[in-house]
């Protein structure tokens, strides 16, 4: 079955890559794609369709997917024409910066499609991931820093996988809190993590975790040298995902499957 993947923001650094991943895909295609403005910049060999009119392009194309990488705002909205249309539409979304309270309703939409949701679909980050996890349990009491970076233009700080990567470092060891960033006098407090955001040039984006302790470290380290990985991932995932039931899904889910 060839799965028909609906594009958002697609003039953007990412929507380009994902129409580009789409047509890679042997199972998938664009069935259209938007963009805030349709008769700026183009997508070559995909025509654009106005954002403005996301919820009548639903009906009128059907697709069997959505995958999303644009701004916290124009994400929900998306997901919300998703859930109101008539034929289900799954809705995949790698955008990361959601309010508490935004979020809470992104994932709520999952009680009505099939949504996923995550902060990087490189497949090496979801390794990353799972590997950190068992570094920290292997290692209790060691000094734990994550340090990201990216291009000068990403707006949240820490990134989205950062903020994962943070979480599974607190499920599996035992944490005062987080420090972001020092200045002055500022010694290390006891079982702080701490945290460090970079934003230069047009780096595409690096995740490091170093733990250290009795004398030694350990360096874990993800670095993506193209977005295409993260588009990749994501098409990868909206295949996968078209046709299940409603619900929340992780990229976890479609790497194990």
């Amino acid at each position: 079955m060839t799965v028909r993947i609906a594009v958002t923001g697609a003039t953007g650094r990412m929507g380009r890559e994902v129409v580009a991943a789409v047509g890679d895909h042997e199972d998938a295609e664009v069935a259209f794609a938007v963009n805030r403005d349709p008769d700026g910049e183009r997508v070559e060999g995909v025509p654009l369709e106005p954002a403005a009119e996301f919820d009548s392009l639903l009906a009128t194309h059907e697709p069997d997917a959505v995958v999303d990488f644009t701004g916290p705002d124009s994400a929900l909205e998306y997901a919300r024409a998703c859930v109101e249309a008539d034929a289900t539409v799954a809705f995949v979304t790698g955008t990361t910066g959601f309010s508490d309270e935004a979020f809470t309703e992104l994932e709520e939409a999952g009680e009505s499609i099939p949504l996923l949701h995550a902060p990087n679909f490189a497949r090496g980050v979801q390794a990353l991931v799972n590997v950190v996890g068992q570094a920290v349990r292997n290692l209790p009491g060691y000094d734990v820093e994550l340090v990201e970076t990216h291009h000068n233009g990403k707006r949240d700080a820490p990134s989205g996988t950062a903020n994962r990567l943070l979480e599974e470092i607190e499920d599996n060891g035992e944490f005062a809190g987080r420090n972001h960033g020092r200045e002055g006098e500022e010694p290390r407090e006891e079982g702080e993590i701490g945290v460090h955001a970079l934003r230069a040039g047009n780096i595409t984006g690096e995740h490091e975790v170093v733990l250290a302790g009795n004398d030694e470290e350990v360096r874990l380290t993800h670095r993506a040298e193209d977005r295409g990985v993260f588009a990749a991932g994501a098409v990868d995932a909206a295949v996968w995902i078209a046709g299940q039931k409603a619900g929340r899904y992780e990229f976890s889910d479609v790497i194990d499957e």
